[in-house]
Parts: structure tokens; sequence; C-alpha cells
């Protein structure tokens, strides 16, 4: 089985191979059916106002060593960048010389076994590759990269938000608040391939994040397709596979843990999925429309355990789940994986 991302370890079990952005795990002995959480009693400062974080418009992930890197955007108030965090919610630092625009980013292990930040930056238009000290080492400028007629009339031509790398180094960008393609570069960020968009087969409408999706064999690439609420499959040379998951709330990003999709949707909910597409659980949904879908919720209208505009999303490698929000305070989540169901296998 080909994982594309971060984790190699060994278990007295077996091998273990996880990915800390994807959170997909695989031995080869028994797997977990992750669906009992409840919100946690850790990182409660960050999802109830107590610590300010923030303007949060971006991602969450994970590096091998357990510490939480969270994009964030500058404001008179506060400085953006990649702010770091301890596994017990601490900050602990920042990325020298990381933007302050990456609106979508992941950590990914590469072949030589070391961990680099990919980011897609919204307003530099810029695909950029960094190691988690901040040194910059590869950085490629969309707008002279990418064929223009994939670009959109007047002076925004690209609107990148997210990007994901797979198991052969290439890299999938989407312009994912423009016109809604996916372009391919190989490891060395050379152009290769556009496609997706907002014609037929495709018909995407805000492709808001794009993910490697590790539970299949190729893997495959996921879209959150947000204005149609739904997810959609496609191949890593862009052949549309179908929708994987509909009547979602928008759905604004993806990460998976073993054969578990949790769904962040930016009107007030995560749905956890199991690898047919089909919705087994859900948490924190929002009711109150005046609390969803926006980002001036302030810290006094928050409740315990429920959302008010999911944005990012990540799991670590115990399952927990940790949710980012769009807001100019900042917030995060934590839901923990509490009963989980192990099967042996045979």
């Amino acid at each position: 089985m080909m994982v594309s991302q971060q984790f190699s370890r060994i278990l007295c079990s077996g091998v273990l191979l996880f990915s800390a952005h994807t959170g997909y795990a695989h031995t080869n002995h028994e797997y977990t059916n992750a669906t009992n959480y409840q919100v946690s009693k850790s990182w409660t400062n960050l999802a109830t106002g107590q610590q300010f974080i923030g303007k949060s418009h971006g991602e969450i992930d994970v590096a091998q060593d357990g510490k939480f890197y969270l994009s964030l955007m500058s404001t008179p108030e506060s400085k953006g960048g990649i702010h770091i965090y301890s596994a017990a919610g601490e900050r602990v630092g920042e990325v020298p010389n990381a933007p302050d625009d990456f609106h979508g980013f992941v950590i990914h292990q590469d072949s030589n076994g070391k961990e680099y930040i990919y980011g897609a930056s919204l307003r530099n238009k810029k695909i950029i590759k960094m190691t988690l000290q901040g040194r910059v080492v590869l950085d490629v400028d969309a707008v002279k990269a990418i064929p223009s007629q994939y670009h959109s009339a007047g002076k925004q031509k690209l609107k990148l938000t997210a990007i994901d790398v797979d198991g052969f180094g290439d890299l999938y960008v989407v312009d994912g608040y423009s016109l809604d393609y996916i372009h391919k570069f190989d490891a060395k960020g050379n152009y290769l391939s556009t496609f997706g968009g907002q014609d037929s087969p495709y018909k995407f409408d805000n492709c808001h994040k794009i993910h490697i999706d590790p539970r299949f064999e190729p893997n495959r690439l996921i879209c959150t397709d947000r204005k149609n609420g739904r997810l959609v499959h496609m191949s890593l040379d862009g052949g549309l596979i179908g929708t994987y998951a509909r009547d979602l709330r928008r759905p604004s990003a993806v990460a998976f843990y073993h054969d578990l999709a949790a769904v962040a949707e930016i009107s007030g909910r995560v749905s956890l999925l199991d690898k047919s597409g089909k919705t087994i659980s859900t948490l924190g949904t929002n009711e109150v429309a005046e609390e969803i879908n926006t980002n001036v919720t302030t810290p006094n209208m928050w409740r315990n355990g429920i959302f008010t505009a999911p944005h990012g999303i990540t799991f670590d490698n115990q399952g927990n789940l940790f949710v980012t929000e769009w807001n100019k305070w900042g917030r995060i989540v934590r839901f923990d994986l509490t009963s989980p169901e192990r099967t042996t296998k045979p």
C-alpha cells in the first residue's frame, strides 16, 4: 500500500505506516473503527477564547514530533504566518519566513525522510516548499508557471487555496477561489497538467481544498466542492471517479484516520464518514444561523463543543481530532477518540 505522508515506525504487533496530515494508519494485524468522540478536556483555552490566537483562515497539521502547525493571516492586532503548538496545546513559537497567506498547507515527509511544509500562497500566488525551520527550498510563481488559459480575467488571476503531495512527490494545487482548476506539478516545481474546473464533467463550484485520499490503492484525490455540498474523488492523473459524499454543509477540508474521513463543514459541523462515503456520526452541529458561515462570531458566543465555521482539520497519531475555525480571534476545537473498537484481522 502506498502511503504518501509522515510517520513510519515499528510496533511490536507489526509495521505501522501513519500519515499525520491524513491521519491514516494501517497495521499488519489490526485496524481501528474510530467513531466514538467527545469534546476534549485538553486545549480548552484555545476553544473558549481564553487565549487569543489570531485571524485563522488557514489550515492545521501535525509533525512527526507531535507539534502542531497552524497558519494565520496578519492583522493590525496580530502577526500571521505559521504558529507552532505543543502536543499539550501551548504556543511554542513560529516558523521563520513563513508567508502569512497560507490558506492551505500540508506537512509532508519526502523520500529523504525529512519533513517539509508545502503551502499555497493565496494573495501572492505562489507555491512554497520550506523546512520546518523556515528555509525556503522551492518557490514557484504560479502566475508564470500555470498556462494563461487557466487564469481568470482581470487582476485576480489565480486564488490558490490548497495543496497536497502524492507518494511520488508530485504537487496538486487548486485555484479554489477562482476557476476551480487543479494544477499538477512535479517535485521540482515543473508544471505538468491541469484538470477539473467548472465545466463538465467536474462542475466544481468552489473546490476549496484538495487532499490525497490514502485509503485507496492507488491513492486518490479528493476535492471539497463546497458550494455543491459534496466531496469528489479523482485519480492522480485527474480522471473523474465520481461523487464520494453529498448533502454536506459546505465542506471545507478533510482528514483521514484508518478508514475514517473527517470533514470540516463551514456551516457549523464536522461529519465522520466511512470508506464508502456514508455519514456515520456528526460532531459539534450548530443550528443557529447567525453563528455559522461567518468569521465574526465573538468568543462570548462560543459554546463548548459547538462549531461556528470549521475550516481546517487534522488527526494526531492517537486518532484525536483537531479543528480550526474561520474566525477573527482564532479558535481550535479538540475532540478525543474515547473508545475505539478494535478488530483483529485474520
